[in-house]
């Protein structure tokens, strides 16, 4: 393994602060711990396999038992496990590989799941690889000398993201172009596949289930970061973050409503789906009528970064504890919605 701008993170750990004596409990029909029920395991277990990295795992999950929230932090495009061969393929990797990136979020994410209890799905597999919140069928097939016999003989509904160099393989990035030296063969592609996709969101889904039988209802920040954005119009300050809800098909709309006051009442902009709206990963596991919420939180990287967006930067710490209290209110929030039959639905189909 040859990691790109790998580091090891340091003054950063905190103390596990778990919500009590809020009004928080598990959701009273629940019978038993469905942690165990489930099959998850407490503490840090890891799946999957990166290709070309023998003995690196694809991801890596961290979860009390039980739940002390009902609340799953995923990070998916954080992973920095960089195969060599990866890289010997690249035409410009130590530029191209941490762009793919959302730097350091997986740091980030430790953090807050250590202060608050909330379950933690991280990536070790880097986005070059594969990207995690694509569809396996999301796929250029230019990249790879063109469809497999097998292939569906009708067009992708996410084939939109491959045309634009974003695919489940990343081709291209602007202001850089091709990525890649050769095309892909079909069997690495199915390698990375069963290797890192498959178990990723299996586990991920594992998670949601086993804490939403447990609370009534869970919700899953999928967390990202961005670069910075411009701003909407002249005079107006860009956003620093962006909450996708798949314009209200994913999360129910009063979290939704708590996570922008949140962000108000700390005097941070933010904005709604725009231009990010959540990806695969809110559509295959957002279950609005099951009780399962899901929101994508992107952040501007200035905000916690230093100039050069390489290194954890002087907004770092205050960016945990930003984000540590945005995940203590909506655990609240979502652990009424888990509280009283029903309810979760009920506004699910009211709106």
């Amino acid at each position: 393994m040859t990691p790109v701008g790998n580091r090891t993170r340091q003054g950063f750990d905190t103390g596990r602060n778990r919500l009590h004596g809020q009004g928080m409990e598990p959701a009273p029909e629940t019978n038993g711990d469905s942690t165990v029920s489930s099959g998850l395991k407490a503490g840090v277990t890891t799946g999957g396999s990166v290709p070309g990295t023998p003995g690196i795992h694809a991801f890596s999950l961290s979860i009390s038992e039980p739940s002390p929230i009902p609340v799953v932090i995923a990070v998916p495009h954080a992973g920095r496990a960089y195969a060599k061969s990866l890289l010997d393929r690249m035409r410009h990797p130590a530029f191209a590989a941490p762009r793919l990136e959302d730097r350091y979020v997986d740091l980030l994410g430790n953090a807050v799941s250590a202060e608050t209890g909330a379950a933690l799905l991280v990536a070790h597999a880097p986005r070059a690889m594969l990207d995690l919140n694509r569809s396996c069928d999301d796929v250029d097939w230019e990249m790879l000398g063109g469809a497999p016999a097998d292939a569906s003989a009708g067009p992708s509904p996410f084939g939109r993201r491959a045309r634009s160099g974003l695919g489940l393989v990343p081709r291209r990035l602007p202001g850089l172009g091709e990525l890649w030296k050769r095309r892909l063969d079909h069997s690495e592609l199915q390698e990375r596949i069963a290797g890192i996709h498959v178990p990723y969101h299996a586990a991920l889904a594992d998670t949601l289930m086993a804490i939403r039988d447990r609370w009534g209802a869970v919700l899953l920040i999928d967390l990202h970061s961005m670069p910075p954005l411009a701003a909407r119009s002249p005079g107006e300050a860009a956003p620093e973050f962006v909450i996708g809800d798949r314009f209200g098909a994913s999360c129910d709309g009063g979290t939704v409503a708590s996570a922008f006051s949140y962000f108000h009442e700390a005097g941070r902009r933010v904005s709604h789906n725009r231009p990010y709206a959540g990806g695969y990963v809110l559509e295959r596991h957002a279950r609005r009528h099951e009780g399962i919420h899901c929101l994508q939180l992107e952040i501007d990287r200035t905000c916690y970064l230093d100039s050069r967006m390489a290194e954890p930067g002087p907004g770092f710490e205050a960016m945990i504890q930003l984000l540590v209290g945005l995940v203590r209110r909506l655990a609240l929030d979502v652990a009424e919605l888990g509280r009283v039959p029903g309810r979760g639905r009920w506004r699910a189909a009211a709106e």
